[in-house]
This record gives structure tokens, sequence and C-alpha cells, in this order.
């Protein structure tokens, strides 16, 4: 790295961080502000309010990265600008794209740091914000996990129904099963009854502890009946495991790659508009990172001014063009989910056209190209009679 680059990335980072830390910070002031009635009733301690927000942060940073740097590359270019020094660099034989390289090493970079996030833990964050909330206003310790109840699933592939009365999301044991086997016409074969079921995720097995299985005839009439009140049955032979049980129930928001892959894998006999929200996010798990990459290539050629008229110009297009970017997200996502554009192409569509823009803009820029205005179309006034 020459010394022109950690030159240009010095002017950088400094109202990089600033502006990341301020986004930050005001988001905190404003969600303590919005949740200091439930903390107080709930007498929640600073290590527990510490806890809350540091399991959040992830997805605060995910969405205060690209905003952070949009805002700090148009500062820090146009201050060059109007210092002449990207003038002084580009005479002393040195390319805008050579001049920009370090901030595009910063955009890949940042686009890897919330490929990261995005895997895991900023999905998370909503759903670990909803149970926490709920266990701080009834005076809970966070650690706890809530229970779902009644819950019902239907394996279609093994045709299977499990009902559920009690679950942990996370853990290995349900309590009080009943699970119904059925044959490919319909019919009932056998039933499981058990006041638990433990699964084992290295022996791929099922526990099922004090009850009892019963089997069909085929007119429908109980066959035989194997009680085991105070034993235990082992099956090796189920695809269910627990976390593919309790999914039924959870938000695509809210689940990670591997969550949303197994998901897709589990459940593809359901129908097309039912997958189309898990198959959309899945799809947005990869293309949201690459927004910061696309920032840098859409703010740096606009951030390069030649005269001090330009500089407000092409802070005003790139904000313009940024808030463009984020609502097409939002409306193709939209149409993603509801199926009405292929979902694992709706997140990509909004960056491709970033992408297009970037590199015209860039081109503009390199080839010393004064950048298309638009400008207001005059009416002429009507002619006397």
């Amino acid at each position: 790295m020459q010394k022109l680059d950690r030159y240009v990335l010095r002017n950088f980072f400094e109202p990089f961080l600033i502006c990341l830390s301020g986004f930050i910070a005001i988001w905190l002031i404003i969600d303590f502000s919005d949740n200091n009635n439930d903390f107080i009733q709930g007498h929640a301690s600073l290590k527990t309010i510490a806890a809350f927000y540091l399991t959040q942060l992830p997805a605060t940073i995910l969405l205060s990265l690209p905003i952070g740097l949009l805002l700090a590359i148009l500062f820090s270019l146009s201050s060059m600008s109007r210092r002449n020094e990207i003038i002084s660099m580009l005479t002393a034989g040195r390319s805008v794209t050579r001049v920009l390289l370090p901030l595009f090493g910063v955009g890949l970079l940042t686009s890897g740091l919330c490929l990261w996030l995005n895997w895991e833990m900023a999905p998370h964050a909503e759903g670990i914000r909803k149970t926490a909330m709920k266990q701080i206003k009834r005076g809970r310790k966070t650690g706890s996990v809530e229970t779902v109840s009644g819950h019902v699933f239907r394996d279609r592939q093994n045709c299977r129904t499990w009902y559920v009365r009690k679950l942990r999301p996370g853990s290995d044991e349900l309590n009080t099963v009943h699970i119904t086997q059925q044959n490919s016409a319909g019919d009932i074969t056998r039933k499981y009854y058990a006041e638990s079921a433990v699964f084992d995720s290295a022996a791929k097995t099922w526990t099922l502890q004090r009850g009892m299985i019963v089997d069909f005839d085929a007119t429908g009439d109980i066959g035989t009946t194997d009680y085991f009140p105070e034993g235990t049955r082992t099956i090796a032979d189920w695809t269910e495991t627990p976390w593919r049980i309790a999914s039924s129930q959870l938000d695509a928001g809210g689940l990670s790659v591997p969550e949303l892959q197994a998901y897709l894998e589990f459940n593809a006999d359901f129908p097309a508009i039912q997958l189309a929200p898990y198959s959309t996010n899945l799809a947005d798990r990869f293309a949201w990172p690459l927004t910061c990459f696309l920032v840098v290539l859409i703010a740096a050629p606009l951030g390069i001014v030649f005269n001090r008229r330009g500089v407000l110009g092409g802070v005003a297009t790139a904000l313009v063009l940024f808030v463009c970017l984020l609502l097409s997200r939002y409306l193709f996502l939209a149409f993603g989910k509801g199926d009405r554009i292929t979902p694992a192409l709706a997140p990509w569509l909004p960056d491709i056209a970033a992408f297009v823009i970037g590199l015209v803009l860039l081109w503009f820029r390199s080839t010393s190209r004064a950048l298309p205005r638009f400008r207001r179309m005059k009416i002429a006034a009507p002619k006397p009679a």
C-alpha cells in the first residue's frame, strides 16, 4: 500500500467511524427512551439491559454500515476535491479508478462483514428482541427460554403428523407428544403417545419415554399395542428434528441462512406461494451485504468534483440514488415474497441496476466527462390570439 492510498483511507476512516458510531448512538438513545418504562417496571438490572442491547448490535450495524459509508465517502472525497488534492493525484499520473481503489477495497471488506452478520446473528436479533422484552416485562432473566404450546407439525414427505403440547425452541426434548403415522392413501397405520420425546443429534434417533404405540389394521381397527409406562422406545428412521418441527411457526425474516436452507429442503413439497418468502429471504441474505460495495461504487464518482458548485449536486444525487436503491429493494422483496417475481432473483434486481449505474458514473468521471444533468422542462406561454 502506497502513501497516497494510506492518505485516502485516513481521510475516509475518520468521518466513517464518526458516522457509524453516531447512527448507533442515535438508535440506542431512541430505543432506550421507548423501552425505558418496560425496563423500570420489569426491574431490569444494568447487566440485563446491556445484554439485551448487545444482542441487537449486529442488526443495527448491518443497517448503519451502508449509510455510514455513503456519508463518509461523500464528505472525504468532496473535502479532498475542494483542497485540489484529487486534481494533484490525477496530474501525478494516477487514474480516478486507481485513486478510488482503496475505497473499493473497504467496500468489499464491509460487504464481507455484512455477510457474516447477516448469516445468523442479525436475522436472530428480532426474535431475541421480542422474547427478551417479554421476559423483562415479566421480571424474568433474559437467559430463560420461551415455550411454544399446542404445536402441530405435518411432515408431508413421511406422512406423519406431530402434536406437541410444549416445546422449547433450541431444546432437543418435546413434552407430551402424539404422533400419527399414515400411509400414502391417508389411512392411519400407527399412533405414538409419549410423555416426552428426546432427539439425539449425534445418533439421529428419537427416544420416546413413558407412553405406548398403537398399530391399526387395514380396516382401521386397533391391532397390537405396545405399552411402556416406565420404559423407552428408540426410533432411528425418522428424518424430523426438533428445529424442523418448531420452524413451521417461525417467521422467514428471523431465520439464518442454514435454517432457511433446511426449511426449503425439508418442505420442498409445499406450494410455491408458501415457500416464496423463505426463498426470497435466503437470496436477500446474500444480496443485502453487496449494498456496501454498491454504495462505494455510486458515491465515490459523485464525491469527486472539480468545482465548488458541483459538490452540492454530487451529494444530492448520491443521496437520491441511495434512497431509490432502498425503496426498490423493499419493493422487489415484496414482489418476491408474493411470488410475483422469481424469489431467488427479486433481491438481486436492485443491486444489478445499482451496479450498472455505478459503472456508468465511474466511466463518466474516469473519462473527465460531465455527469448528465436533468433540467426542468420549460413550458412556453401561449401566444395571444
